[in-house]
């Protein structure tokens, strides 16, 4: 939720007259209603307090793993309901008092992975990089530093705050076999937080960038450069990058997820295409097209059957992938079409008015079918003149 001006003004007030545990309970409860209005559950001081000491609310995270493409597994850390509360409340606070370097462009409101890919459209040389787990390389005692600093100036007599939010927003987890006590991937505010961390590292990398005559943009752990030329391989470049990533902020390029990509080629920036324009995979157009037309040719009970058969070879690494639905995913893709591609796309607008054709088509028969029930039980129970009263209603509505 994007805050409104007001809100956003009110937010920054209390926090910076924020004194006491007690004062930032009022602060939450003050974000909570901004979100919730008037379903918003009061949150108390002795909630706030339980949930900051992982030792007595051991249970305070939930995990589960997703399967990665490749096969391994990505744990996920979920808050429980009352923690997953406060941080939620917690991170609209985060985000009325931080603006984000203008080269982050993920979990920044209103910008997107299209926004980040269109920075380095017809770049001739485009050089991407990943950092190694990324959300456990932020601990307690880095995030509360993070929170002594400017905008929020919690230091001096407000030092605790900072630490009762440190100790909210991290948990202790295993980190290749050592438990420290970091960000965990899965809390609402882990992403706003290293947004906030990683400012230094925007402003060092942007800088490198100028010097060297480059684009840079970083989406989440997902770094990328473009250039008019190929400075990327040029020894004082990649000793100044690992210097001020590795050295400076203490995070891990990924051996594995480096790569230059030159023009001629498919370039890609968080997963999106920039060689000409920002652009979807061929295939991803091709499937969304052949399901479309499987649930035109075939009706969708059957389409519904080969677009399971088909999901399950793609995304069997997924959970519940069985119970998917043609028209949900055939939805959600046209969505993604339209963010990269525009409302106004051809090719977008043209699958679209073929979806909108099946679902309108859908929702008839179905209406018609449950009109014919209710047909059928009004004779059952009220007699055939009831029934064809009923029915000849329908038909006269359909005209």
């Amino acid at each position: 939720m994007k805050p409104e001006p007001h809100q956003n003004q009110q937010i920054r007030e209390a926090f910076a007259a924020l004194r006491t545990k007690k004062d930032l309970a009022e602060l939450l409860n003050l974000a909570n209603q901004f979100l919730y209005g008037e379903e918003a559950a009061p949150l108390y001081l002795k909630t706030l307090t339980y949930y900051a000491d992982p030792r007595k609310a051991k249970d305070r995270y939930q995990t589960f793993t997703i399967q990665k493409k490749s096969g391994a597994e990505r744990l996920i850390h979920a808050p429980v309901k009352g923690l997953k509360t406060i941080l939620r409340a917690l991170n609209f606070i985060l985000q009325c008092i931080h603006s984000p370097h203008q080269a982050a462009t993920g979990f920044v409101t209103d910008k997107s992975i299209v926004d980040n890919a269109r920075q380095h459209i017809g770049s001739p040389y485009v050089y991407n990089l990943d950092l190694k787990d990324f959300f456990h390389s932020f601990d307690r005692n880095r995030v509360k530093l993070g929170l002594m600093y400017a905008p929020f100036h919690l230091n001096g007599p407000r030092e605790p705050l900072a630490f009762l939010l440190a100790s909210l927003c991290t948990h202790p987890l295993d980190c290749d076999g050592e438990v420290r006590t970091v960000l965990p991937q899965g809390s609402p505010t882990s992403p706003t937080l290293t947004n906030i961390l990683c400012q230094k590292l925007d402003h060092r990398l942007n800088g490198l960038a100028k010097r060297f005559g480059l684009v840079y943009t970083r989406y989440a752990d997902d770094i990328t450069f473009s250039s008019g030329y190929d400075c990327f391989r040029n020894p004082e470049f990649q000793s100044e990058l690992r210097r001020i990533i590795e050295e400076d902020q203490q995070l891990r390029i990924h051996p594995d997820k480096t790569r230059l990509q030159r023009l001629g080629y498919r370039q890609e920036a968080t997963g999106l295409i920039v060689n000409e324009k920002v652009n979807v995979r061929r295939r991803y157009v091709k499937q969304l097209r052949m399901w479309i037309y499987f649930w035109e040719r075939y009706g969708y009970a059957k389409a519904q059957q080969i677009f399971l058969r088909d999901y399950l070879r793609d995304k069997g690494h997924l959970k519940d992938v069985s119970t998917s639905s043609l028209q949900q995913v055939c939805s959600g893709k046209l969505e993604f079409l339209k963010m990269v591609k525009g409302p106004e796309d051809s090719t977008y607008q043209q699958l679209a008015s073929r979806f909108h054709a099946l679902t309108t088509k859908e929702k008839a028969s179905a209406s018609g079918a449950t009109n014919l029930e209710r047909v059928v039980d009004t004779i059952l129970g009220q007699g055939l003149e009831q029934g064809l009263r009923l029915y000849d209603s329908f038909k006269t509505n359909k005209r």
